[in-house]
């Protein structure tokens, strides 16, 4: 008996050491006061900040829960890999086993993320202590970051190499694995459009090997909340006011490889635009006179982006009219029976508000000048959400910041505002080298380099450097867009061409020469320019069969012109424009100075309709005359020529005057041509390769050669094409094939089926 109860009472004392307390339960029966507290185990760290841990007392009663509220907060500090506390006699030992220091963390197997992205992300730091938990935080925090680029299939094993003086080198063993990529998308609910119209809509894509240069495929947390967005707004464009999205869900699959995407959607009924009203607060407001500023029409399709633009429309042109503090409200009253909604545009008189200051923040190299230029508002102005809207437009149009953040926040006062810009700049050097080719100048390749914020003063310095096979071309330009602190663009080019026309008209040519320019906005949509040109030409190496006029216009002349051009453009993207249109005006006039004298007009302007989303129908037209004055004759550099880009179906230069003996073009002094081109996707196609198909028809004429003799054929007939091309917004550069039949011509006209041109730059 008495050895049965020996080795139950040393049970009892393992037990009590293994769990971190020892017998001072029991002995706290009997009151015994601590005595001492003894600190072992300890390193680093010193006795006095273990014992200001510890809620045990010398001289006071030794208490269980004190013994428990220790060891609590000795663990908590995470500073410590065990602690035990035990009692011997009237003395406390608190022994501890530190954790240990780490001495350098490393990330190997990672390729896709840099180790300076990594380290930025992890909380652990060399020289700071290492704790299990917090390296499972920051295991954690890697598979976020690789979570957020798709790979959902990478895996962190942390691993520890022990050193001498209680140090760690800690490293992350990373297998990144593949990218996520997406299996399917599918939709549940959509009745009147398909999936693939919705697939269309959304930024993430199904994965397939042609995107390869994307990420559009890989799943993204973030991207699949604003495919959402998109989703919801498509059917508020296409009249379904009552849409919304139940569900948006992504199911990986058992092997982590791939995802199942699927959009649960209620469309609800289609609505169309009832009765359309504008009501005004201001009394003297001539609001029929706006109406024609609306871009919604009464039985039309509801559509939230065009009550939006309204909106917009109705505060510009509101302003405009005298009325700085307005504030337009469309209210919907939506008839749920007859599938309608009115629109009433309220615009009432809104706070009185004027512009405190303007903060600018982010700019390192930009100066602030540059940024205050672009806006509309000045400290002291009437605050305009209108022209602060139009601002950051034009800020973004500079093209020298990645991010443009504006906010306003309250002034020092009730009708104070602070407007608070934040800029992210990007980089405005560029170098790119390209290459290509196509039907008008061959083999191709090109250098330029380029600062387009020059001095962080917005300056623009440019040159460049082209090689073909037809010739060479060098220009240089500076520009400064806002000369003398005006908003006045003044500009300086110089430039070098030489060009083999050997095939075409059996000479050669070469151009040097440079100009002066300067532009000016009279409103926003109309733009005056004007320019100064000094060039010399000359025409060398004739063919000894060409043309007789052409060895008539061998050797060199000086040209001194002046130059003007009236710019009226209401397109939404001069780049590509899908609605508006353009109208320009180009006059030059050569002879002050120099040796040639001539007048030369030319008159261009694009009107663009939207058919459907991505469905574009463009109508070009452009024409042109040019005349000598003081009994000179234009010369063969100066003339028109027809052919190629201008008017496909046709060889360069293959319309238009014509040698009767060497069928050498001459060039004319009047011409004109019309395009008229419908855009549209390839079926079958997917949206983000960036091919669209073309269909066209062009027609035009050349006329009036300088000598109208017998030597010389000429017709002003009506030449026309149809055909149909392919465009391919390439990672490369853009590349355009054109297949065309001409199907009105004359007999000396030069045909052409096949016209392409592509090149890249790098």
């Amino acid at each position: 008996m008495r050895r049965l109860l020996g080795m139950l009472t040393l049970l009892i004392g393992l037990s009590a050491a293994l769990t971190g307390i020892s017998v001072c339960e029991v002995a706290a029966q009997d009151n015994t006061a601590v005595r001492d507290i003894v600190i072992e185990g300890n390193q680093r760290i010193e006795k006095e900040t273990v014992l200001s841990y510890i809620k045990l007392k010398v001289g006071e009663a030794l208490d269980p829960d004190a013994v428990n509220d220790s060891l609590k907060a000795l663990f908590s500090t995470g500073l410590f890999a065990d602690v035990s506390i035990r009692r011997e006699g009237s003395s406390i030992i608190v022994r501890v086993i530190e954790n240990p220091i780490i001495n350098r963390i490393a990330f190997e197997g990672n390729r896709k993320v840099k180790d300076e992205d990594l380290q930025n992300e992890v909380q652990l730091r060399p020289r700071t202590v290492y704790t299990r938990t917090k390296v499972q935080t920051d295991v954690t925090r890697i598979l976020d970051v690789y979570r957020r680029s798709g790979r959902f299939a990478a895996t962190v094993v942390p691993k520890v190499i022990q050193l001498d003086q209680n140090r760690v080198d800690l490293v992350f063993e990373i297998d990144e694995g593949k990218v996520t990529g997406i299996n399917s998308i599918s939709f549940v609910g959509n009745k009147q459009f398909t999936d693939g119209e919705l697939r269309a809509v959304i930024q993430t894509k199904e994965s397939a090997w042609y995107r390869f240069l994307s990420t559009s495929d890989a799943y993204d947390p973030d991207r699949l909340t604003f495919d959402r967005e998109l989703i919801r707004r498509f059917y508020l464009e296409n009249g379904y006011a009552d849409f919304r999205v139940v569900s948006a869900i992504a199911e990986l699959d058992p092997n982590r490889e791939g995802f199942f995407i699927t959009f649960t959607v209620e469309e609800g009924e289609e609505y169309q635009f009832g009765t359309i009203d504008i009501v005004s607060q201001f009394p003297d407001l001539d609001t029929e006179a706006l109406r024609s500023y609306l871009k919604t029409k009464e039985g039309g399709t509801y559509n939230v982006a065009k009550v939006d633009d309204s909106e917009k429309q109705l505060t510009d042109q509101v302003e405009k009219l005298g009325y700085p503090f307005l504030d337009v409200q469309p209210v919907v009253d939506r008839d749920r029976e007859t599938k309608k909604i009115n629109l009433t545009y309220d615009v009432q008189e809104g706070a009185r508000v004027f512009v405190e200051r303007i903060d600018i923040v982010g700019n390192v190299r930009t100066i602030d000048k540059v940024i205050r230029r672009e806006f509309l508002l000045a400290e002291g102005d009437a605050f305009s959400n209108s022209r602060l809207r139009r601002s950051v437009n034009r800020l973004r149009s500079l093209g020298f910041f990645g991010k443009v953040d504006v906010n306003n926040v309250p002034g020092t006062q009730e009708d104070r505002t602070i407007v608070q810009v934040e800029v992210e700049e990007k980089s405005t050097g560029e170098l790119s080298l390209g290459a290509g080719y196509s039907t008008e100048d061959g083999a191709l390749g090109d250098i330029s380099l380029r600062e387009r914020n020059l001095l962080g003063r917005g300056l623009d310095l440019r040159a460049s450097f082209r090689l073909s096979q037809r010739g060479t071309e060098f220009d240089t330009s500076y520009t400064d867009p806002y000369f003398l602190d005006k908003e006045v663009a003044f500009g300086v080019d110089a430039f070098r061409t030489t060009r083999d026309n050997q095939d075409i008209g059996g000479y050669d040519m070469m151009a040097i020469g440079g100009g002066l320019r300067f532009g000016y906005q009279l409103t926003e949509i109309l733009r005056e320019s004007w320019r100064y040109t000094l060039r010399q030409d000359e025409i060398s190496n004739i063919d000894p069969f060409a043309s007789r006029f052409i060895k008539a216009a061998e050797g060199s002349y000086v040209t001194s012109s002046v130059g003007h051009t009236l710019t009226y453009d209401q397109r939404n993207n001069r780049l590509e424009p899908t609605e508006g249109y353009y109208f320009a005006l180009t006059t030059d006039v050569a002879g002050l100075g120099g040796d040639v004298n001539y007048v030369r007009n030319v008159l261009n302007g694009a009107k663009y309709w939207t058919v459907k989303p991505r469905w574009v129908f463009a109508l070009v037209g452009e024409g042109g005359y040019i005349t000598g004055f003081n009994g000179e004759d234009v010369r063969l550099r100066d003339r028109f020529y027809l052919g190629g880009d201008n008017l496909r179906g046709f060889a360069s230069s293959g319309v238009g005057p014509r040698d009767v003996s060497t069928d050498d073009p001459l060039g004319g002094k009047i011409y004109y041509t019309t395009t008229a081109e419908l855009s549209m996707p390839i079926y079958g196609v997917p949206d983000e390769l960036g091919l669209s198909g073309k269909i066209f028809a062009d027609a035009g004429s050349l006329f009036e050669p300088e000598d109208r003799s017998d030597f010389v054929r000429d017709s002003a007939a009506l030449r026309a094409s149809i055909g149909v091309g392919v465009g391919w917004l390439s990672p490369f550069g853009p590349i355009r094939v054109d297949v065309a039949q001409a199907l009105l011509k004359q007999e000396f006209d030069k045909t052409q089926t096949l016209h392409f041109k592509f090149g890249t730059r790098f």
